[in-house]
């Protein structure tokens, strides 16, 4: 068993929240996808995870809920513990690089001790 994490700031996590905002069913999915992510770790494999290329760091995991994609970045940071870092609703093929720099600006300020996660 993994240990998920959240990112927080001002002991806010913006993926809890984003949850939060979405309808029972999509919260439900996006609920079941992390714990798979939690039971099963990296071995999960396409297509619930991605390791973005480019970024050595960077993991998504990627959930589909009817004609809705979304998108979970998050940080294998050790030990199995993964940080979720950012969570958007995808809306084209291609994931958007400020999504990305949103999520490399948490995970930068995790490595560089700045931030926490919720325990």
């Amino acid at each position: 068993m993994y240990k998920i994490k959240y990112y927080a700031k001002n002991n806010k996590s913006p993926v809890i929240e984003f949850i939060k905002e979405q309808s029972a069913k999509e919260k439900a999915k996006i609920l079941r996808e992390i714990e798979l992510l939690e039971e099963f770790g990296l071995f999960l494999g396409m297509p619930h995870l991605k390791k973005l290329k480019g970024y050595d760091d960077l993991w998504e995991l990627r959930i589909k809920h009817s004609s809705n994609i979304f998108r979970v970045f998050f940080l294998n940071y050790q030990d199995g513990i993964f940080v979720l870092l950012h969570i958007f609703k995808k809306k084209s093929n291609k994931t958007p690089q400020r999504e990305i720099d949103i999520a490399l600006n948490r995970l930068n300020s995790i490595k560089w001790g700045e931030t926490k996660w919720n325990l």
